[in-house]
């Protein structure tokens, strides 16, 4: 085959697995194209586009011989399965939940992948190019993985490590291209003239090619004609030994073959029991490679496919396949076994033809009856990545696990076989314990005496001596053989009842021990002192075993008192610890060792109830306490003895016992009632004063320690040491901590460290603790709500809703410690209104200052603080004649029959229809007139009296040109028209068609202006009349209370005062608006007038100016 037809062919195989890879992500979908592309004839360099996979070999081939070499390229073959695995995991359409992250502590990573040169590089390919600390993983931004180029990858995985598996057993059809990069394994080339031409079949055109192609070998005909190939090969058919039918061959032997026999007595040598087997690949080039069952009809030189007829037929009958150079060929008359029905080796059932396994046995089509008896033994899988069955629970594994994932069993290991002693045992009515050897005589799952099942033996079966002989077998004795003895049977008998008898009274004692709180180990050793008798041992426990543990404790000190007097008694303790005992440890002086009953107690429990054995122990052990009180610096032994009489024998009982008088000085200057000594910094111990910083301020070191001493030690210093500390635990610098220390409060002046200022969240201002919280405590008494601002720089802005509800949260918080509890209730009283105040069905009382609720639709109300009644629309007291008609009624009958409202005239009016808040609907019983910014007494809120609009202190929104205090006032607004004479006031209304008064009313006074206004005396904001001189013509009132009057018909009936405005006040009016006023050229002065008027006159009037309903 050509190159350039290697090279079509291996892209569209390529392509179609490809497609088929990102599609589905199974590798068994793809495995026909895979093991297609791993055969193509072409260089490294053109297959492979993405892998180098000459560097991958190159790599992960070193070895001193063809042995180390081969092991290299099996573990490259097992890391290239681990690596496909996850490109088929990235290519699924269902991804694993983990699959963005691959972890280097993964035992299965760490010795396949990362064994490898290379195994990471693959990784990169498939996207995990972000390094974490434990492993690879996908970067962030990355939602999902590129399925093609990872599809792409995956496949020339599996193509690589194909090559690889085919080198290693010696199956490749091109070595040629792998001498150069592994020259330790592919044998020298092949010459032509060594070939036997008679057994090969050449395609037509290929006659020339064979001298310019010596290492490429042609397809086979028929593979009977093929030379018998060394044992290196993997598809010989002889074995090595017996030159019988080899059926696998063996990689760490230099791949001899052997045949199941063979195999079996060769590797049985402990040497070789290691050695690593595969079964030999048949090829059948005589089949179809599609179809597997047909004969090969054609062979096409194209796609290098062996195909039947029918397939040949469907698979070129593709427009693309249709050029494709084909040979028909006449396949040899063999008989098959896969044409054919076959026959078990084991239990003779004939199978059909295309069964795998035994339909009766389920073993493999090729097993031979030799397997039966070592059948795990030589079923070796053919490849170290296939699957494998368990052969002791049957499970399905992973071809890359050595451990079953159920029973956790080796890969090679055999089934478990059953013992024939202990199914003997289960069948009879008798059975073993194989724990405490009680012979059980009934059927059952534990055993009678220690309660242990058999299932916990664990395949544990009993020494011959132990197993007892069946009763059927003396029953029924056979022809020729002698009676087994009786009295055999019946010692034994007897001694399994006594350790029967002896056992259940045993357990019985140790029962009725745990019901009083004795121990099992005190039941067995009073059972070992009084079991002769029938003594009950929980009996003696509580009335004997006292005097015996005072006798002990006596003969102890017998002993040690005879051995320092040099009596050659009793010497329990041996010459080796008598000369310990006299060479270490403390001594006593009074000539008697004190021992307790305790300390007798564990001596006699621990030897299991023997007095002398006790006496010795209880020696030893004390022995051992008094050495290592000695190690801990006592040397007085009487105190020593008597310490650990009083703790029980205990070293730490006996420990605190005498450390007890060393620590009294210590407690008594640790629980005297005097002060302690304050730290002074200039005292001349300077490590004692940091030691007790240390101690009392929980410094994080000693240099800190040290630099509070130095900063007190400063000349002028006027901070105290608490304030210092407090400064050196948030830093180590010199300067930033004088920062700290040194700060200036903008209230009273002073200075103070930052650990006493208190700062809020809308500003950076830090006032000292005194001014905050007296700042506070006369806002919240003496103040509105709106007034509990920085008092330094006076924020945040009140007027702004979403600031005053986060401003007011936090202010909550901080208030809570630094004013009285009396003070902060009361600012949660204030808070409450202030929230109520946003409710629509909240009102003010006219009579008082209080607010609340009205839940009710009438229009009298009653306030619940002063109990007066008001009208809940017009917030006018209210009187009976409000009863049953509208507010505007009312107000047309007050001014025709009340003496007293037609006596004030329209200082009366102008009180009535006086100023309103727009944010709390407060009504004032004032005039409009002076000042037009207004501050309501009970919200704070900021607003013009003539439009309603709010004041703002910055630009309020970005296109506005105002950087200080102000209004966007509309053109019918007081503020403009207050500077327009009356006269011009009534040439506007005139013109409306709007009636005004002129003459005052009958018995108003027209002296002085007796209008309601707010006036500013010392500082408070005071309500009193006018007081101005009136004017005739005017109705009774002042100059600016009169055009107030005319101001307020004109908004009442939407009068538009652009109607007098002259060139000059168009002009401005159109720069307050933002409205064109460029002049067309040539437009005069009427013109132009009257094209400014009209476009000012679409700008509507001010929505928030009082008008009529």
């Amino acid at each position: 085959m050509s190159t350039s037809s290697a090279s079509v062919q291996m892209e569209e195989v390529r392509g179609r697995a490809q497609t088929l890879l990102s599609s589905s992500g199974s590798a068994q979908d793809v495995k026909a194209d895979v093991q297609t592309m791993a055969s193509v004839a072409l260089p490294l360099s053109e297959k492979y586009l993405h892998v180098s996979a000459e560097d991958m070999l190159r790599e992960n081939s070193a070895g001193r011989n063809k042995q180390e070499v081969l092991e290299s390229l099996n573990r490259l073959v097992k890391a290239l399965s681990i690596l496909e695995k996850y490109g088929c995991n990235l290519t699924c359409p269902t991804r694993p939940r983990y699959w963005r992250s691959v972890k280097h502590n993964n035992p299965v990573f760490r010795t396949t992948v990362d064994a490898i040169k290379g195994g990471r590089r693959v990784l990169y390919l498939y996207g995990y190019t972000s390094q974490q600390v434990d492993g690879l993983s996908f970067p962030d931004e990355v939602q999902n993985p590129d399925v093609e180029r990872v599809a792409a990858v995956t496949l020339e995985v599996m193509t690589l490590r194909t090559e690889v598996d085919m080198i290693v057993k010696g199956t490749h059809p091109h070595l040629e291209h792998f001498q150069d990069i592994i020259p330790s394994v592919i044998p020298p080339v092949i010459s032509q003239a060594q070939l036997v031409t008679d057994s090969v079949m050449k395609l037509p055109g290929e006659e020339q090619q064979q001298g310019d192609r010596p290492q490429v070998l042609p397809l086979l005909a028929n593979p009977a004609q093929v030379l018998k190939p060394s044992t290196g090969s993997a598809t010989a058919s002889e074995c090595s030994l017996c030159g019988g039918v080899a059926s696998l061959f063996c990689s760490s032997c230099d791949n001899p073959h052997f045949c199941d026999a063979c195999d079996d007595l060769f590797h049985r040598h402990p040497n070789r029991a290691t050695h690593k087997r595969d079964k030999l690949q048949q090829n059948k080039p005589n089949t179809c490679t599609i179809c597997g069952i047909a004969a090969v009809h054609t062979r096409c030189s194209t796609c290098l496919q062996r195909l039947c007829l029918k397939c040949d037929k469907l698979y070129h009958s593709h427009p693309d396949r249709k050029g494709h150079n084909r040979t028909i060929t006449t396949p040899a008359k063999t008989s098959s076994p896969s044409l054919s029905p076959w026959e078990c080796a084991h239990c003779t059932t004939v199978n059909e033809m295309r069964a795998v396994l035994c339909t009766t046995c389920e073993r493999p089509r090729l097993a031979t009856p030799s397997s039966t008896v070592q059948e795990s033994a030589v079923s070796l899988p053919a490849s170290p990545n296939a699957e494998w069955q368990c052969k002791s629970c049957t499970v399905v594994n992973q071809g890359s696990s050595i451990l079953c994932e159920v029973c956790e069993r080796p890969r090679l290991a055999t089934r478990p076989q059953v013992s024939a002693e202990m199914s003997s045992l289960r069948s009879d009515s008798k059975w073993t314990c194989q724990f405490c050897t009680y012979v059980n005589n009934k059927p059952s799952s534990v055993c009678e005496i220690c309660s242990m099942s058999p299932k916990d033996s664990g395949g544990f079966s009993l020494p011959q001596s132990l197993q007892q002989t069946p009763c059927s077998t003396r029953d029924q004795p056979q022809v020729g053989t002698r009676p087994q003895p009786l009295p055999r049977v019946n010692l034994e008998l007897k001694r399994q009842n006594t350790m029967k008898e002896d056992g259940l009274s045993l357990v019985r004692h140790i029962r009725d021990a745990e019901k009083r709180g004795i121990s099992p180990e005190e039941v067995y050793a009073a059972l070992c002192v009084c079991g002769s008798s029938n003594v009950n041992p929980c009996d003696w426990l509580t009335s004997e075993l006292p005097h015996l543990l005072d006798e002990i404790c006596a003969m102890a000190a017998s002993v040690q008192l005879n051995y320092k007097m040099g009596n050659s008694g009793m010497q329990p303790m041996g010459e080796r610890d008598a000369e310990d005992s006299k060479q270490s440890g403390p001594t006593s002086t009074d000539g008697g060792m004190k021992l307790s009953r305790a300390e007798a107690k564990q001596a006699w429990l621990k030897v299991g109830g023997d007095t002398e054995k006790a006496v010795r122990q209880l020696l030893r052990d004390r022995k051992v306490k008094m050495r290592e009180l000695h190690s801990l610096g006592f040397q007085d032994a009487a105190q020593c003895e008597e310490a650990l009489r009083q703790s029980g024998g205990e070293v730490k009982g006996a420990l605190s016992l005498l450390q007890r008088p060393l620590l009294e000085a210590f407690h008594q200057r640790v629980w005297t009632v005097q002060p302690e000594p304050p730290i002074d910094p200039k005292h001349p111990d300077k490590q004692r004063m940091c030691r007790r910083l240390l101690a009392l301020y929980d410094l994080p070191s000693w240099g800190r320690c040290e630099l509070v001493l130095s900063l007190l030690q400063e000349p002028g210093v006027t901070y105290s040491l608490e304030d210092v500390v407090q400064a050196v635990k948030e830093s180590h610098d010199r300067d930033f901590i004088r920062r700290l220390l040194n700060n200036e409060c903008p209230v009273c002046l002073c200075i103070f460290p930052r650990s006493k200022m208190q700062s809020l969240t809308s500003c950076q201002c830090s006032v000292c603790l005194d001014c905050f919280s007296q700042h506070f405590t006369i806002a919240v008494r003496d103040k509105h709500i709106r007034d509990m601002v920085c008092p330094g720089c006076g924020e945040p802005d009140i007027n702004d809703p979403e600031k005053l509800d986060s401003y007011f949260s936090t202010l909550d918080i901080q208030l809570r410690d630094c004013l009285e509890p009396e003070v902060y209730d009361l600012f949660h009283k204030k808070l409450t209104e202030h929230a109520l105040m946003k409710d629509p069905k909240f009102l003010w009382c006219c009579h008082c200052t209080s607010g609340f609720i009205n839940e009710g639709d009438q229009l009298k109300v009653t306030c619940l603080s002063c109990h007066k009644s008001f009208c809940a629309q017009c917030k006018k007291a209210w009187e009976p004649q409000h009863q049953d008609v509208s507010c505007e009624q009312f107000q047309l009958w007050k001014r025709e029959n009340d003496p007293e409202y037609q006596k004030q005239g329209l200082a009366g009016y102008l009180r009535d229809n006086g100023i309103t808040c727009p944010h709390c609907r407060f009504q004032y019983a004032l005039t409009k007139g002076g000042c037009m910014h207004f501050s309501c007494s009970q919200c704070r809120y900021q607003f013009c009296s003539g439009c309603n609009n709010p004041y703002h202190k910055t630009k309020c929104k970005p296109e506005c040109t105002y950087n200080g205090m102000h209004a966007h006032h509309p053109r019918d607004c007081l503020f403009y028209l207050r500077d327009w004479e009356p006269a011009r006031l009534q040439a506007l209304l005139q013109r409306s068609g709007v009636e005004f008064n002129t003459d005052p009313s009958n018995g108003a006074q027209t002296d002085e202006c007796g209008v309601m206004e707010q006036k500013d005396e010392g500082g408070q904001q005071v309500d009193s009349p006018c007081g101005t001189k009136t004017q005739p013509g005017q109705a009774g009132l002042c100059n600016k209370h009169y055009g107030e009057y005319l101001v307020s018909l004109i908004n009442a009936h939407s009068v538009d005062p652009a109607l007098l405005y002259d060139l000059n006040e168009v002009i401005r009016a159109c720069e307050r608006y933002q409205v064109d006023k460029q002049r067309g050229e040539g437009e005069d002065d009427n013109a132009y007038h009257a094209r400014l008027l009209k476009k000012l006159m679409d700008v509507p009037l001010g929505e928030k100016v009082p008008r009529n309903k």
